[in-house]
């Protein structure tokens, strides 16, 4: 008997010994009882949201280039050297892709915004709960992160219509299938997180620059009015003109930012190296104009953009291994900008087709974006460190134009807008000309003039796609930067394919179909 119990009490002490050695204690991570314990750790929640989510979509591969050029390629107007490889590229400019045969890519998407939106909602609930923090500290991190949590949905919403909303984080396996909320619903979340991060004083009214690159006023701002715009277009037709009008005249009327100005000679005339396109090529950024824009550092995350700055072919004279004209402009894209009139279009500007060594001999190439080389990263380091504008004034310009002319009428205020941002770049006019070609337009006439300077400006901020979506008006270009506008629904791109309705949005991935079966594809998509 005794042998017996004592077999007995040595089972039971080894399945004790082996029930605490299974239990795992995480190192290298906390959870959420044991994080927000002070300040430190807010702000290292905060912090994180800068490098995931949407910030992430703007880096990328010297071959694939980055997961925002998708709608640029979707709308066939930019083009990849290596497309051949890169199947997203051809799915996106063929109007091939569907929900399988692009799961994993347009799956990272949907799960590095999601990723964002995780860590956001973290942040918000226990910000208000952490020890230590001032109640102005507080807020202004609550702020920040609101305002990541709706520029992930914002994204999202964009990409794929209506998505599951998520608020809280999951800290149970309570709710996982999460069905997709209405395309109405997910813009109320988006204005009220960005209303939260705009009113009482909540964020500093100065340029990112000015407050250590972290999110300020202004950004909160630009990305309410631009919402608002976009409401105000498909899928959701709601009449924000008037709001977008407002946020976007309190932002310019702040002072707090302004279009960057050329250079000029003594006989007024620009001098073109030192053009306000260079000025922005040149600068690490723009702190006036650059409203938010995605930092880089040599030694912590260098930027990519400089190798899409030329060709392949010209890749032995640089200092990288290779180069990819991984945003090329397609020929329909130049010919949307006057050969002569628009300064962007001239030689290293916007663009650039040649490349002068230092024996003074001429290599001359397809065009490429001029706006991204970095010349000491091409031909020293193969590293750059300069910043990628996100958001700019040009935009918020834009967007006051534009809504001021579709809530009130073409008025002296809305010709303004558009004329300082097309006065710069028709270096040759004086601003009472370009003005006096916008007088008397109606107000479709206006907002398609609008809509042609979005297509110029902002190429580099990637808004093409984004405009084509809201407005369902494709831009046909045509010779001496002749711009016209017509339905995008059964209109061929660049590269012969037609748009269908369903390619207004992308599919849901698969795999995202495989792990949440209250997901439904989008329609027009196999499920």
């Amino acid at each position: 008997m005794k042998k017996i119990i004592a077999m007995i009490f040595s089972v039971g002490v080894l399945a004790s010994s082996c029930t605490d050695f299974l239990k795992e204690v995480p190192k290298n991570e906390m959870s959420s009882g044991q994080f927000f314990a002070n300040p430190n750790h807010a702000y290292n929640a905060v912090n994180a949201l800068y490098r995931s989510g949407v910030p992430a979509l703007f880096s990328g591969g010297v071959y694939s280039g980055t997961r925002i050029m998708f709608g640029p390629y979707s709308s066939g107007f930019i083009d990849n050297e290596y497309k051949g490889q890169e199947v997203h590229v051809q799915h996106a400019q063929q109007l091939t892709l569907n929900g399988i045969n692009l799961s994993g890519y347009l799956g990272g998407i949907y799960q590095d915004l999601y990723l964002g939106i995780s860590r956001a909602n973290n942040a918000i609930k226990y910000i208000p709960v952490t020890p230590g923090l001032s109640e102005s500290e507080a807020g202004r991190l609550q702020a920040e992160a609101r305002v990541f949590r709706a520029m992930n949905y914002y994204f999202l919403v964009r990409f794929f219509g209506g998505v599951p909303l998520i608020t809280e984080p999951y800290e149970s396996l309570d709710n996982l299938y999460v069905e997709r909320a209405s395309v109405a619903d997910v813009y109320a979340l988006i204005v009220s997180d960005l209303q939260y991060a705009t009113q009482q004083g909540r964020l500093p009214n100065t340029t990112m620059n000015s407050n250590g690159n972290r999110i300020t006023h202004g950004i909160a701002k630009s990305l309410l009015a631009e919402a608002y715009l976009t409401m105000s277009g498909y899928p959701l037709q709601a009449n924000h003109h008037a709001d977008a009008a407002r946020e976007a005249r309190e932002l310019i009327a702040s002072g707090v930012y302004s279009l960057t100005r050329h250079d000029r000679n003594a006989q007024g005339e620009v001098i073109p190296a030192g053009s306000a396109y260079n000025k922005a090529r040149l600068a690490d950024n723009l702190p006036n104009e650059q409203i938010y824009y995605f930092e880089y550092t040599v030694g912590i995350q260098s930027s990519q953009y400089a190798q899409w700055a030329f060709p392949t072919t010209i890749s032995p004279e640089l200092a990288y291994a290779i180069a990819n004209n991984a945003y090329a402009p397609t020929a329909s894209l130049l010919q949307a900008y006057h050969p002569q009139d628009d300064l962007r279009r001239q030689e290293k500007q916007y663009f650039h087709s040649s490349y002068t060594k230092s024996d003074g001999s001429v290599t001359n190439f397809q065009w490429a974006p001029h706006l991204w080389y970095d010349q000491q990263a091409a031909l020293e380091t193969a590293n750059s460190g300069k910043d990628l504008a996100i958001y700019t004034y040009a935009n918020v310009l834009l967007i006051a134009a534009e809504a001021i002319a579709q809530s009130e009428g073409v008025t002296a205020e809305a010709i303004d807008y558009l004329a300082q941002v097309r006065g710069r770049a028709y270096w040759q006019q004086t601003t009472e000309q370009v003005k006096a070609g916008l007088a008397n337009l109606s107000t479709q006439q206006f907002v398609e003039e609008v809509w042609k300077e979005r297509l110029r400006e902002l190429i580099f901020e990637f808004h093409i796609w984004f405009d084509i979506q809201r407005t369902r008006k494709f831009p046909v270009t045509g010779s001496n930067g002749q711009v016209s506008f017509t339905d995008v629904i059964g209109r061929q791109n660049s590269f012969g394919a037609t748009y269908a309705e369903r390619h207004l949005l992308y599919p849901l991935p698969d795999e995202e179909l495989q792990r949440n079966p209250a997901l439904v594809q989008n329609p027009g998509y196999t499920q």
